[in-house]
């Protein structure tokens, strides 16, 4: 898959493709099904999608909580994943902002990518105030010589498949809800960060990740199954893992701490991705060590019944 990140230089192996537009948080079964539009409208052009970075409500409120179901590295692999040839990954700024849906259509998608096929959601709103809809963009494609799909909304037992629901769910406790949604287990990715070795000192080794950025499912343990995607170490396991802020030891930013069942190995520096399968409980704080230590045996076997069940 080709990253193209600038509309205005774009190399003449990347026109021409048929493309979903969209942001493509969570990369879900409603923006699943508009991916398989745009590959069903023109099969012989190469697959691709449009989306933004930064995220246009990270840029408009950067000071907003933290809303996001994944990086853009983690959408990027999911998008692969889905058989995407062109992901344009368009620079989000004052500029791109500023176009009118005419402009947009014209600059951007015309002259720039040179689409031959665009597919996107029937609520979809561009241009400066998202003042276009996905009727001007059928119009505009129309004088501009691309093709326009519009597709339906998704929806699952009578409820419109969004990220929004998906953000509810998570938050709520429900990781398997939130999978139905999305088409896949919720994954945090990222880098193994040095902790300070609590873990380990309790029988549990754990690789520590950040969940800057992202939107924080329920604080509290989960079941989870585990890719390590680069590095020596590199597969995929079972475990437990517990999010939030570690009450017991003081801890005041949350991250995620993850402890993979019969592994042994340093996973500092490596590339995880760790996806939500079932909610355990919640954060707790406890009487003694003792108490944790026991805790998390009894946690680590649920987890194994239920990730064994799978």
């Amino acid at each position: 898959m080709r990253i193209i990140r600038d509309y205005q230089f774009v190399e003449a192996q990347d026109r021409g493709a048929s493309a979903a537009i969209g942001n493509f948080d969570g990369v879900h079964i409603g923006h699943q099904s508009v991916i398989k539009l745009a590959r069903q409208a023109a099969p012989d052009a190469p697959l691709g999608i449009i989306t933004f970075e930064p995220h246009p409500r990270e840029y408009f409120a950067p000071d907003s909580p933290p809303f996001r179901l994944m990086r853009r590295g983690a959408r990027g692999h999911r998008l692969e994943k889905l058989g995407v040839d062109k992901l344009y990954e368009l620079n989000f700024n004052a500029a791109l902002a500023g176009l009118t849906p005419e402009e947009f259509a014209r600059t951007v998608l015309a002259e720039g990518l040179g689409v031959a096929h665009v597919v996107v959601g029937a609520d979809f709103c561009f241009g400066k105030g998202r003042a276009g809809n996905a009727d001007d963009l059928v119009r505009f494609g129309r004088d501009m010589g691309f093709g326009v799909t519009i597709a339906p909304l998704l929806e699952q037992s009578e409820h419109t498949v969004s990220s929004t629901a998906i953000r509810t769910a998570l938050s709520e406790g429900r990781p398997r809800d939130a999978a139905a949604m999305l088409g896949h287990w919720h994954r945090i990715e990222g880098a193994v960060i040095g902790g300070e070795q609590r873990g380990r000192d309790l029988g549990f080794p754990t690789a520590n990740m950040s969940i800057e950025g992202l939107h924080p499912p329920a604080f509290g343990v989960y079941a989870v199954l585990v890719d390590v995607l680069d590095g020596p170490h590199k597969g995929s396991y079972r475990g437990a893992a517990s999010l939030g802020v570690r009450p017991m030891f003081g801890g005041e930013v949350p991250n995620i701490e993850t402890y993979l069942f019969d592994f042994s190995g340093d996973l500092y520096g490596a590339t995880l991705s760790v996806g939500l399968v079932e909610y355990l409980r919640p954060e707790m704080k406890f009487e003694s060590l003792d108490a944790l230590i026991a805790q998390m045996d009894g946690d680590c076997a649920r987890a194994r019944d239920i990730l064994g069940a799978l």
